[in-house]
C-alpha cells in the first residue's frame, strides 16, 4: 500500500514539475513585433499590355487581270521589287463555249458584210446612171460601214477570248507586274495552276503578297473596360518578341468602333504607328504593347502591402501605431495602384506609422522544429 502512494506521488511531482517546464518555457518566448510604413510622396502610372502583332501599313494583293494557267514566276518570296517590275505571266485558256459563240458571231458578221457590200456596189452603180436618189445610195454606203464595223467588233471579241487581249494590250494583261514597291511577302500559288481574274463578281486569285516592310503597325485587342480610357495619339511601348532588349516607340493611331466578343469578353481592335528606328522588322512578330491609362505626379502613397480589406464590406483599412507594439484600424479611401504603392486619397497622415501586418520572417530552426513536433 505505501509502494502505490509512493508512485501517485512520484507522478504528481514529475506532473507539476513539467507543468512548471512548460509553463515557463511559453512565457519566455519573446512578443512578435511587427515593422510600420510610413506614407510618402511619389508617383503612380496604370498600365496595361496589350498583346498583338505587327504587319505591315499596307499590304496589296497582286491579282491577274486575265483567266488562265499561271505560265511563269519571276520573283520569291522575300525579293525586294519597284512598282512595274514583272512578277508573273500567265497563259490564256479560252473557255470552248465561248470561243464557238466568238467564231458563230464573226462568221455571221462576215456574212452580213458580203451581203452589204453587194447591195452596196449595186446601188453605186445605179447611182452613177442616175438612176436611185443620193439618199438612197448613203444609205447603202452606211449599211456597208456598219457592217464592217460589226465585223471588226466581232473579230476583236474573238481575239480577246483566245488571246486575253486586243492586239498590243495582250502582253499588258498577261504579264503580271507589281503594283506598289516593297517586299514580296507571299507567293501562294506555283508555276502551273490556274489562276482567274478579279471582277465584279470575284475576287480573283492572288499571285502575291506585296508590303513596306519600313512602314509597320502594331495590332491588337483591348478589353472593353479599359478601350474608354484610349485616345488618338496616345503614344505606345511596343517590345517584339522576335527582337530582344528593343522597345519601339509607337503612337495609336485606330480604335475600333464595334467590339467582338471573344469567351465572354468583349474586345476592341487597336491598331498604331510603329517607329523602327532603321531596324528591319519582319510581318507577322508578336509584339505587346504598354499603354499608361492613368498617372499621377507628387501623390501621397502607401505599399499595397500594408493595406487590409474588411472581409464582410471589403473596405480598405490600415492600422496605426497608437504606443509600442499597440496599433488601431482606421478606415482609409485610396486611389489608383500600379501594384506595389497604392494612393492614398484620406484616412492617414504623413507621420502616422502604419503595421506592416503581412511581412513574411525567416522561421529558426528550433521554431520550425517546433512546430512540426
Amino acid at each position: 500500500m505505501k509502494i502505490v502512494r509512493y508512485l501517485l506521488i512520484s507522478v504528481l511531482v514529475l506532473g507539476v514539475l513539467f507543468a512548471a517546464a512548460y509553463f515557463i518555457k511559453t512565457n519566455s518566448k519573446s512578443i512578435k513585433s511587427y515593422e510600420t510604413e510610413s506614407p510618402f510622396i511619389s508617383s503612380i502610372e496604370r498600365k496595361t499590355v496589350v498583346t498583338g502583332k505587327v504587319i505591315p501599313e499596307d499590304e496589296v494583293e497582286i491579282k491577274p487581270q486575265v483567266s488562265g494557267i499561271l505560265e511563269q514566276l519571276f520573283v520569291e518570296e522575300g525579293a525586294v521589287v519597284q512598282a512595274g517590275d514583272l512578277l508573273a505571266k500567265v497563259q490564256i485558256v479560252p473557255d470552248e463555249s465561248s470561243l464557238n459563240s466568238a467564231q458563230g458571231r464573226v462568221k455571221n458578221a462576215q456574212i452580213v458584210l458580203d451581203n452589204a457590200k453587194l447591195d452596196f456596189e449595186r446601188n453605186q452603180k445605179l447611182f452613177a446612171k442616175e438612176i436611185i436618189s443620193r439618199r438612197d445610195f448613203e444609205s447603202a454606203q452606211l449599211g456597208f460601214q456598219q457592217a464592217q464595223q460589226e465585223l471588226k467588233i466581232a473579230r476583236s471579241n474573238l481575239q480577246i477570248i483566245r488571246e486575253g487581249s486586243v492586239g498590243g494590250a495582250r502582253t499588258a494583261n498577261t504579264n503580271i507586274r507589281a503594283t506598289i514597291a516593297g517586299t514580296v511577302l507571299e507567293i501562294p500559288v506555283e508555276e502551273g495552276d490556274q489562276v482567274t481574274e478579279s471582277n465584279t463578281f470575284n475576287n480573283g486569285t492572288t499571285i502575291a503578297s506585296v508590303a513596306d516592310l519600313n512602314k509597320m503597325i502594331f495590332e491588337g485587342e483591348v478589353d472593353e473596360a479599359e478601350v474608354g480610357k484610349l485616345f488618338i495619339d496616345m503614344p505606345l511601348k511596343v517590345n517584339l518578341g522576335a527582337v530582344q532588349d528593343k522597345e519601339f516607340e509607337a503612337s495609336l493611331k485606330f480604335i475600333s468602333p464595334k467590339g467582338k466578343e471573344e469567351q465572354g469578353a468583349v474586345k476592341f481592335k487597336i491598331e498604331g504607328d510603329v517607329y523602327l528606328k532603321d531596324i528591319f522588322v519582319r510581318a507577322g512578330y508578336s509584339a505587346n504593347a504598354s499603354i499608361v491609362l492613368e498617372r499621377k505626379d507628387s501623390i501621397m502613397v502607401l505599399p499595397e502591402a500594408v493595406i487590409q480589406f474588411d472581409r464582410k464590406t471589403e473596405a480598405p483599412y490600415v492600422e496605426i501605431k497608437t504606443g509600442e507594439q499597440s496599433f488601431e484600424r482606421r478606415d482609409i479611401e485610396i486611389g489608383i495602384s500600379d501594384g506595389i504603392n497604392v494612393e492614398i486619397l484620406s484616412g492617414v497622415s504623413m507621420d502616422d506609422e502604419i503595421k506592416v501586418w503581412n511581412k513574411t520572417e525567416p522561421k529558426k530552426l528550433g521554431e520550425e522544429d517546433e512546430e512540426e513536433n
